[in-house]
């Protein structure tokens, strides 16, 4: 079954909140720091949720396979991802998404500061349009590091894989190289703050002398 035949008259606006979102993600101001010129917004991507991965979703919820359901009792039919270099940059971003007047933050899920027990780490918002093209689709917005990315794509593909052996010693591996990764992002982060940070004035640099001038 095709997208256009599961979610059947919701399809096309659908696509047009899609098309809506990724054109004002594409618009945001500060696609690179004043100073640094680092890209804050490396990629972003988004997908309508296949029939197959939503129908076994409703069925793991316990509701029947519908678009009725689909589009009504979860919130991401419509899914985005914004990947970002740094940790701040998600924040940064998740903040200007809040502001703008034609959507509304239905729900805030802070994967970064509360990681879920597997180690998954990312920042996630339901939004609602609110009028226009698309009006009253929801999505989800997950926006993440591209370490944390590169984790949560490897996670997913050893997740959905049907038989898994020694599954218990693979979920703590998968744990260690989330929180390794968290760490990297970390030092990622205070690396650029470093490079960024002014250089002492020269009063500061003399003061800053472990042993001060020679009389």
């Amino acid at each position: 079954m095709s997208p256009e035949e599961f979610y059947g008259k919701a399809y096309p606006q659908l696509r047009l909140a899609q098309e809506r979102l990724l054109a004002l993600i594409s618009s945001y101001p500060e696609k690179e720091d004043a100073v640094s010129g680092i890209r804050q917004i490396e990629s972003c991507c988004s997908r309508i949720k296949s029939p197959e991965s939503m129908a076994g979703k409703l069925r793991r919820m316990g509701l029947s396979p519908t678009a009725y359901n689909a589009l009504t009792q979860v919130h991401d039919a419509l899914g985005l991802r914004v990947i970002c270099a740094f940790t701040d940059d998600i924040y940064r971003v998740a903040r200007w998404l809040e502001k703008q007047e034609e959507l509304e933050v239905i729900k805030i899920k802070d994967y970064l500061a509360f990681p879920k027990p597997n180690g998954y780490r990312s920042y996630h918002m339901i939004i609602k349009v609110r009028e226009g093209a698309g009006a009253e689709v929801t999505a989800e917005i997950q926006i993440r590091t591209i370490a944390l990315d590169f984790w949560a794509s490897l996670e997913h593909q050893i997740k959905y894989k049907r038989s898994v052996h020694s599954e218990s010693l693979i979920r703590q591996e998968l744990k260690r190289c989330a929180d390794e990764i968290a760490s990297v992002d970390l030092s990622m982060q205070a690396i650029r703050d470093f490079i960024l940070e002014p250089p002492p004035s020269p009063s500061e640099s003399s003061e800053s002398e472990p042993y001060g001038r020679m009389p």
